[in-house]
């Protein structure tokens, strides 16, 4: 177990150290002067010039300004948007919670329903009920997310008028900004008008959420139900069926366990999935989350907040990727030796 963890740390140091580099490159790879990239300020006079440059160290050694950037990403001091002129730290602490907040919704919801479904399909495999399941997880896996987010906006919030269309909270409500989760700052707020501030909250989350989530529960029906089947399958389901077990004792005694064993690796392949279609849906729902505002970013060409936007996206996405990843391996250690033997 140490050797592995050990391994996985490794692994993600290594990760991260070339996600930094990265990171540190891309001002010089901007189109633009490099000094400008960073600063946001045209140098008017050389002196002016040679004060920025001794303040982003460009007047040393590349080995100095890396080590210059790596000193203002430990110590938070990421720097100023062009466009606000507001800290990136703070930018970054207030858009970034937003985003985790959809999508720990999102992965709920694909868990609730696309690991239940999943499972009575493979144990109906074959008939009506699988071939609805099956129906479900095709069409619901061909949908465009943004597709599926504008069909959603079209009849839910134009035609029926049921839902908001657009941002995280009616602008009615001042909710001071606390977790980041948005249902979570309502409940600890002290404001008036509290039940309506949440309810109007739940009524912004449910079509950005289930835009995200449709997509999300398709794989997971689709796994779960060819993992089910598989185990039914085996040897030792054959042979608890020989001692006369009842099917419901089989499948919770053996079935259960050992199908739900590759599903862990599978939320771990589907962190990158999740954020790619959170930063899609924000942008089409107005939710002000990391995706919406890299993309402001982008069309602003805000350079820094770029630079930070895409470092801290990239570290979430592998940090946690990484942990699932080994946390499945040191669950079920004896798939870490199948695919040791597989190699």
């Amino acid at each position: 177990m140490i050797n592995l963890l050990l391994r996985y740390i490794n692994l993600m140091v290594i990760t991260i150290a070339v996600l930094v580099v990265i990171s540190f490159a891309l001002p010089y790879f901007f189109p633009g002067d490099t000094l400008t990239n960073l600063s946001g300020i045209v140098p008017e006079s050389d002196a002016q010039r040679a004060a920025l440059e001794a303040a982003y160290k460009l007047d040393g050694s590349i080995f100095a300004q890396f080590w210059h950037y790596l000193n203002t990403l430990v110590n938070g001091n990421w720097g100023v948007s062009f466009t606000s002129q507001t800290s990136l730290l703070k930018e970054v602490s207030i858009a970034f919670p937003a985003t985790i907040e959809l999508i720990t919704y999102a992965l709920l919801i694909s868990v609730i329903f696309g690991i239940p479904l999943g499972f009575l399909g493979g144990l109906w495999h074959h008939k009506p009920f699988d071939f609805g399941v099956v129906t479900f997880s095709v069409v619901s896996y061909s949908f465009p997310v943004f597709w599926l987010a504008l069909i959603f906006i079209t009849i839910f919030s134009l035609q029926l008028g049921f839902l908001p269309l657009s941002g995280r909270v009616n602008l009615l409500y001042d909710v001071p900004h606390q977790t980041g989760f948005i249902l979570l700052d309502i409940l600890r707020a002290d404001m008036p008008n509290k039940a309506d501030a949440f309810y109007d909250a739940i009524q912004h989350i449910i079509l950005p959420t289930l835009s995200i989530a449709f997509v999300t529960t398709a794989i997971f029906v689709r796994f779960t139900r060819r993992s089910i089947m598989d185990v039914m399958e085996k040897g030792y389901i054959d042979a608890a069926k020989s001692r006369g077990f009842t099917t419901k004792q089989i499948f919770f005694k053996h079935g259960l366990r050992n199908a739900l064993l590759p599903i862990l690796p599978l939320m771990a392949m589907q962190i990158s999935t999740l954020i790619t279609n959170a930063m899609v849906v924000e942008t089409i729902f107005s939710w002000p989350g990391i995706g919406n505002w890299l993309i402001q970013a982008i069309y602003q060409r805000d350079y820094p907040a770029i630079r930070i936007g895409m470092l801290v996206v990239s570290m979430f996405v592998v940090s946690l990727t990484i942990t699932i990843e080994f946390l499945s391996r040191a669950i079920d250690p004896a798939r870490d030796k199948f695919e040791r033997g597989a190699v």
